[in-house]
């Protein structure tokens, strides 16, 4: 089968004829429509994280299509069946995080893309038990980017608990934030779209921003122009950007933060953050009840994925693409076309 795969850290990737996987006890083989491209790819291409994937790497976390062969056991799925590989390939069910429903935060989780082959190839294997079945509603290429940029900013306002009185401000609105922004418009929040690009700042105007504002000027200032903000969802990998957002938080705001930079590191004022009472969340990703009604909202019209198709052999050009930030919102790569 055709992949592209990670053989060294920094190196571009190759596109390679590799012999595909069969599927174990609880596994299933899945013949790849379409797979995202996620900025965590990059990363994991690069090992720029402290807990590095495994090497050689096949990557991909978004990977969309049809289950064409069953591993031993596996009952709960069918040949046909139309399914998502999410980031989170398995968890173990026993740990108390798993128990309690938070099953991202596992003690044991395999990832996708990252520790084992991901999306990015013709036939991936991944674990019956945490893909999650697509609707017919919802097309394979938009199903792509739900499966990780559209649960990960579903889950993390979920867990900032936003009110219909408050306001969301969405810091980047690329891949993620553009279906973070239309989320927060879900949850009945107003909304605040931030980022320093004409076209996504044109974007967000299109999805139905309540407030757009440019952060190449004062964000701060502007923000409180127009009421401040009770949430700030940061999706870029940029401490400055998380810390333009904290100082926009209203008392008892919540800055929820999604993207991982290189160095690891964030500084923030503990002064302010007590005095007005400021939360600062961490969120990974979503559950498998997540990204299930993620894909619910998108049948029922609630959103819109705003993507470009690209061939897999392109897929160093493309991530030149997102380095550069010069990409609508989500790259996929059709496995169709």
């Amino acid at each position: 089968m055709k992949a592209a795969v990670v053989t060294g850290f920094k190196e571009p990737l190759e596109i390679r004829d590799v012999e595909a996987g069969r599927p174990g006890p609880g596994q299933v083989l899945v013949k790849i429509e379409a797979s995202g491209l996620c900025h965590t790819d990059i990363h994991a291409a690069h090992g720029d994280w402290p807990v590095k994937p495994k090497l050689p790497l096949i990557p991909g976390h978004e990977g969309v299509g049809r289950v064409v062969e069953l591993g031993e056991g596996v009952s709960e799925l069918s040949v046909g069946d139309r399914v998502a590989l999410p980031w989170l390939a398995s968890a173990c069910g026993r740990c108390r995080y798993c128990i309690a429903g938070t099953e991202t935060y596992c003690v044991n989780p395999q990832y996708m893309g990252y520790t084992i082959d991901g999306g990015y190839a013709e036939y991936t294997v991944g674990y019956a038990s945490h893909v999650v079945r697509v609707p017919d509603a919802v097309s394979s290429i938009d199903a792509a980017p739900i499966t990780c940029a559209g649960v990960t900013t579903y889950a993390a306002l979920k867990a900032a608990s936003p009110q219909p009185a408050e306001t969301v401000m969405v810091v980047g609105i690329g891949g993620l934030g553009h279906l973070g922004l239309q989320y927060g418009r879900v949850f009945g929040a107003r909304t605040i779209a931030v980022d320093v690009e004409d076209a996504k700042l044109d974007l967000a105007e299109q999805l139905g921003a309540d407030e757009i504002v440019d952060a190449r000027g004062d964000q701060v200032a502007r923000v409180a122009a127009v009421g401040g903000a009770d949430i700030a969802l940061v999706t870029v990998p940029s401490p400055r950007a998380m810390q333009a957002a904290h100082a926009c938080l209203n008392p008892t705001g919540r800055l929820v933060l999604v993207g991982l930079p290189a160095d690891n590191t964030l500084s923030i004022p503990v002064f302010e953050t007590v005095l007005r009472g400021i939360q600062v969340m961490g969120s990974l990703v979503g559950t498998r009840n997540d990204l299930a009604d993620c894909f619910a909202l998108h049948a029922a019209g609630r959103t819109k994925v705003v993507t470009e198709t690209r061939p897999l052999e392109s897929v160093n050009e493309c991530f030149d693409e997102v380095l550069a930030g010069t990409v609508p919102a989500r790259l996929v790569f059709d496995f169709t076309a």
